[in-house]
Parts: structure tokens; sequence; C-alpha cells
């Protein structure tokens, strides 16, 4: 299905930010193309008031003026924590490479989180930013399992490679695991297969709600439907041991090496 674009003015993206770690947020589009099935952040729509599904329509944000940094000294401002900035389009529309040039002489420290390799263009203003650190969504090492939950995003195969390069670069990186499906995605194969190229893990599990809840439902009925039994405990009847074990593996696996921090259900983080 075609994707509906449409430019509008924005006079600021800049947004002060409730997440854990971040202060302040700048997404230089509304919509995503990548499909995901699990995404959350669909329920932008009631405020956007599209009509074309989730992942069919994205915005361009123009008009905005260089971003006033002054006051922001040692604040931490994510990048994409609604939608990719990295999506397909920003190779024509460029965003990200007004936003980085705005940057370059400021004290703030810019988080991205992408599943894009399309980041590794921007190495030249990215090596030039005084605290930076950058971060893929890798959820799976399975790029067919890939296809069927983040379709329209970049392969893993890719993100890999491009966290290869960023490391190679002497920029900061991280590993982002999750959304974490349960028995499905292998954590300790992708922290082996990840761990030289980052700088440290995020795990988040995979936490449903809303309209797209009966979606990942459905999906795990067809596709692993021995695994249905398991979803229906955690979803449906509120069972929370197995996130409870899963975080105890994620100690095991990392012990003393490396740093890690867990965010399940974000009224319980947890650290080494």
């Amino acid at each position: 299905m075609a994707v509906k674009l449409n430019e509008l003015t924005c006079k600021n993206i800049l947004t002060k930010s409730k997440l854990p770690d971040a202060d302040y947020v700048i997404n230089p589009y509304v919509g995503c193309t990548h499909k995901c099935i699990y995404c959350y952040a669909e329920f932008m729509k009631r405020f956007t008031k599209h009509s074309e599904e989730w992942g069919c329509f994205l915005d361009v944000k123009n008009g905005y003026v260089k971003l006033k940094t002054g006051d922001l000294s040692d604040k931490t401002v994510l990048i994409s924590s609604v939608t990719d900035a990295y999506n397909p389009f920003e190779k024509k529309y460029e965003k990200m490479r007004e936003i980085l040039s705005t940057l370059i002489e400021s004290d703030i420290r810019i988080d991205i989180l992408t599943k894009s390799s399309l980041v590794v263009r921007d190495i030249d203003l990215l090596s030039k930013l005084k605290h930076i650190k950058i971060g893929f969504s890798i959820n799976t090492l399975d790029d067919d399992f890939r296809k069927k939950t983040e379709p329209g995003a970049g392969s893993i195969g890719e993100r890999i490679v491009a966290l290869k390069k960023l490391k190679e670069c002497g920029i900061e990186t991280y590993a982002f695991v999750g959304p974490i499906f349960p028995e499905i995605s292998n954590i300790e194969l992708i922290v082996e297969s990840l761990y030289k190229y980052v700088d440290n893990f995020y795990f988040e599990n995979l936490n449903l709600r809303g309209t797209y809840k009966q979606r990942v439902m459905d999906f795990i009925g067809i596709e692993f439907p021995h695994l249905i039994n398991l979803y229906e405990n955690i979803y449906n009847r509120k069972i929370m041991s197995y996130w409870v074990e899963t975080e105890k593996n994620i100690e095991k696996i990392f012990g003393t090496r490396m740093n890690y921090k867990c965010y399940f259900y974000h009224d319980k983080i947890k650290k080494n």
C-alpha cells in the first residue's frame, strides 16, 4: 500500500519528555512506515486525525527555525522517541541532516534510536557532535520473523553492519533489545552477536495494550500456536512470572562484564 505524504509547518520540534532517560525528544516526522505489528505509537492517530491506517502516512515537519540549544546544556535529547527519524523518506527530505547541523556546537547529549542503516549516511555530522550515542532496536536475528513483524524496517543484517561501522568510527552505540517476544526473541544469542559492536544494552518486554494487542495475539495464534497459552497467561491472565525469570536470566548472561538496563513495564527499572 502506498504511503500518503504530507508536508506541514511546525514552529518547534523540540518537546519536553516524560521518558526516564530523556529530558526532551525530537521527532522530525509524524507517522512511520515500518508497519511494526506491535507499534504502540499508533495511538497518535487520535491527535493527528489521519484516516489512513498507521504505517500508511507520513507527515514531514518543515518551517522550524534553528534549534535554541543555549538553555539545554547537559540535557539529554532523544531523537525518534515515537517514530523513526531514519525512515525511508529521510533519503529524500534529509531532515536529520538539518537537525544535526544545528547541534554540532551544542553541549546537548543526543541519543538516536533507529531501525535503519541510513543513519551511517550522517557519520560526517555525527562524529562532530560533542555527546552522541546511537542505538538500534533489534529483537531477533531471524529476518523472516522481522519481515512478518516489522515489514517496512531495515533488515537485521543491515542494522548489525551499521552498528559495526558506527563503532569503528568511534561513536558510542547501544542495542535496544525490544520488544522481547516471549520464547521467540533469543536474548542470549542477540547479546553474543552484538556485544562487540555496542557499548551497552537495553531490554524491553513486549507490552501489549490498545488496538494492537489483539493483532499481536492473532499473529502468535497463527504463526506460533504452541505459544498461545503462554501469551494468554502473560497478557490476559496477567501472570508475570515469565518476566521475573527473564530478568534473572539477563543478569546471568551479563554478570558484570557490560552495562545494561531492563525496562520491564516501565514502572520497574532494574540495572546492574
